[in-house]
């Protein structure tokens, strides 16, 4: 019988992947979460034993338990681990145990990591390379994939690498991507100082560093991993060794012609930086390259959950006021029309560090914005800090409204009953935001139905 390994909160985007990949590698995997959310029912459709709620006595008999950051000492699971001296693995830990012997890719940046990642295997798969990866949500188009996660056969394996928890510096990858660098997660780096410096601790570990020169911040990393001795290739819009204009992507005096499914402009960027690590993990360059117009998105990234009532209804990750920004923007390019947009913030910290950039982010034309209560996830809540503080930070042009919701069921009936025929109703941010999606449908269809 082979070891078991359990997952103490399973079904979150980043512990299932791992999960999956874990299980690929000959062990047995059990897991429990507290709510049943589509990747937990992922991993349950493909066989796992995972279940609803912690127990104690579910750790019993495991050769290890795997944690997230986000799972607190006060957690039964994890203090029977403790008790009984089982080892306890953070999930990075565990990643690394089910990559070994791989060639790595590793994504990382403060946005765009998950759409990156999941380019760079989607431009592998379209070359003939079956590459496994551990993605923060489901990949479509990939046959195999279960929730995040995706063995492969090639030896080759894309992850995304996590900053938030210093996670991301158990890696050793052949190629990582550097998307961009902003101030985030300082609960845990503490300064902006110590997060740079992370960053590049990050890229010296590299052999070949693809590094995106429209970030300053990235900018200011190149020599540094130079003189550690990583293989330096830089991309962007201008003055660098891959240049993505309107035509496609330029380099060593050749264009190879780009068309990207995925909205924005940032996604040619993200779209750039898979090109060039796909084709150092040997993918054919053309065939990469025309890739990405078939590239089917990633579960929670610009993704159309329905339509009802004339009304179609959008789920985005976007949690910091760059990526808020961004999707708006897209959106208006893309033809999205009236907005109305139901954001919910995640995290007390972030919330009360970037409470001004949200307000600008959120002031859009032509929008109703609605703003749910802060998703606190891991942390506590910190007196003085709610949805109020962006609020205040707003300045709605003439003909767009901001509203205070209660709670999360209050804002999807506010956004509901905001929506007019011919609007795109977003659903924003990292936490249960996404279960509002579904509401507002059945909001929107319920009122369609009674005419």
């Amino acid at each position: 019988m082979s070891e078991r390994i359990h997952f103490i909160g399973v079904g979150g985007s980043g512990m299932s992947a791992v999960a999956r990949l874990i299980a690929a590698r000959g062990y047995a995997v059990s897991g429990t979460n507290l709510t049943e959310t589509a990747y937990f029912q992922a991993l349950r459709d493909a066989g796992m034993d995972v279940q609803l709620g912690h127990d104690a006595v579910l750790v019993d008999g495991a050769a290890a338990v795997v944690v997230s950051t986000a799972v607190r000492e006060t957690n039964v699971e994890l203090a029977r681990a403790r008790e009984l001296g089982i080892p306890v693995w953070h999930r990075s830990e565990a990643l690394v145990r089910a990559l070994e012997g791989q060639r790595l890719v590793a994504v990382a940046g403060s946005h765009g990591k998950t759409t990156t990642s999941a380019m760079v295997a989607h431009a592998l798969h379209a070359s003939g390379v079956d590459a496994g990866f551990a993605v923060g949500a489901r990949v479509f188009g990939i046959e195999g994939a279960v929730a995040g996660g995706y063995a492969g056969t090639a030896g080759v394996s894309v992850l995304e690498a996590d900053e938030s928890d210093g996670s991301f510096l158990r890696y050793r990858p052949e190629v990582s991507i550097l998307l961009n660098i902003e101030p985030d997660h300082l609960d845990f780096h503490g300064t902006v100082e110590n997060l740079h410096r992370a960053f590049a601790d990050f890229a010296a570990q590299s052999r070949t560093v693809i590094a995106c020169v429209d970030d300053a911040v990235v900018r200011g990393l190149v020599d540094a991993a130079r003189a550690a001795g990583a293989h330096v290739i830089t991309y962007g819009t201008a003055d660098a060794d891959a240049v993505v204009g309107p035509e496609g992507i330029t380099r060593n005096g050749v264009t190879l012609p780009l068309t990207v499914s995925a909205p924005g402009a940032h996604n040619r960027l993200n779209a750039t930086a898979a090109w060039l690590a796909a084709v150092e993990m040997g993918a054919d360059p053309a065939s990469a390259a025309a890739s990405f117009a078939t590239f089917g998105g990633t579960g929670r990234r610009y993704q159309l959950r329905g339509e009802a009532a004339g009304v179609r209804v959008i789920d985005d990750y976007a949690h910091h006021p760059t990526e808020v920004a961004a999707l708006l923007a897209a959106a208006r390019d893309g033809g999205a029309g009236r907005m109305v947009v139901l954001f919910q913030p995640a995290l007390f910290s972030r919330t009360r560090d970037h409470a001004a950039n949200f307000g600008r982010a959120l002031s859009v034309e032509d929008a109703a914005v609605v703003l749910a209560p802060v998703f606190g996830d891991r942390e506590d809540p910190i007196p003085g800090v709610s949805s109020e503080l962006i609020a205040a930070h707003a300045s709605m042009p003439a003909g767009s409204t901001l509203t205070l919701a209660a709670d999360l069921e209050e804002a999807a009936r506010l956004a509901a009953d905001a929506a007019r025929p011919g609007d795109t109703v977003f659903t924003v941010g990292s936490g249960t935001v996404t279960l509002a999606a579904d509401w507002i449908l059945a909001r929107l269809a319920e009122r369609d139905a009674d005419g």
